[in-house]
């Protein structure tokens, strides 16, 4: 890329100013400098963090980002915001639940046979599960949902098990006690990510029960993010989807 450019600048195709803009690595929007080189360096392109940002903030952002024809994903955005958006962009995805906004490339597929299995104790904890497994879509994994599986009827976690157990990577979330990471992870040999979830009564300390409790758990290859954070937890299992991917390429 960078050659191509300076030939463009060497034959008069491309101004100096303009090569300056190809090459910068960030857009300054004033209130906000867009990351155009996350996909070079990360893989994905950025990521629009919702709350706190006014609609007028989040379509700017946006706009930079498809300018330079990247995916769109914007997490933790309310369904108000998401209209205004939605009426310049009809063709992006709002889910309710998740609070997620997205769009992707339609000639962008899955090939892979993995899959991430999202896994979650209570409907309760359907907002963060839910935001776990579109994210992960969006950033391009397959996924599997396994809901209503908390440990307080067991029974229906094992109706499933077998097919959790073939997943590349799991990310279980669960609120109140935050058990369910601990069982899946004695019943799995793949990485698991946990999330806490600020599910349940006033012991629960908004999550912070179920975080401690995933911290401490005696069951091996569990790594913990940060309460409510399906966002997080998706991001690592997709990292660990694609190394997985990549491994069967080479074999």
């Amino acid at each position: 890329m960078l050659e191509d450019i300076l030939k463009q600048v060497q034959t008069g195709s491309l101004s100096i100013n303009e090569a300056k803009e190809k090459l910068s690595t960030y857009e300054n929007l004033g209130f906000a400098k867009v990351d155009h080189h996350r996909k070079k360096r990360q893989g994905f392109p950025e990521v629009v963090y919702g709350e706190g940002k006014s609609k007028q903030q989040i379509l700017a952002i946006i706009k930079a980002i498809r300018s330079k024809e990247n995916n769109v994903l914007v997490t933790r955005i309310s369904e108000e915001k998401a209209e205004h958006i939605l009426e310049e962009y009809p063709e992006f995805i709002y889910n309710e639940t998740a609070q997620i906004l997205f769009w992707k490339q339609e000639e962008e597929s899955v090939n892979s046979k993995g899959y991430i299995a999202i896994v979650c104790a209570g409907t309760s904890d359907l907002k963060v599960a839910e935001e776990a497994a579109l994210t992960a879509e969006a950033l391009g994994s397959n996924v599997r949902r396994f809901y209503d599986v908390g440990v307080a009827g067991i029974h229906r976690l094992f109706d499933h098990i077998e097919e959790i157990q073939n997943a590349t990577v799991s990310v279980v979330v669960a609120g109140m006690e935050g058990a369910l990471p601990s069982v899946v992870g004695g019943l799995v040999s793949h990485p698991i990510l946990a999330v806490p979830t600020s599910v349940g009564y006033g012991a629960n300390f908004n999550g912070l029960s179920a975080l401690l409790t995933m911290l401490n758990s005696c069951a091996s290859g569990i790594s913990v993010v940060n309460i409510d954070n399906g966002f997080g937890a998706a991001y690592n299992a997709v990292l660990i989807d694609q190394l997985a991917q990549k491994g069967e390429v080479q074999q």
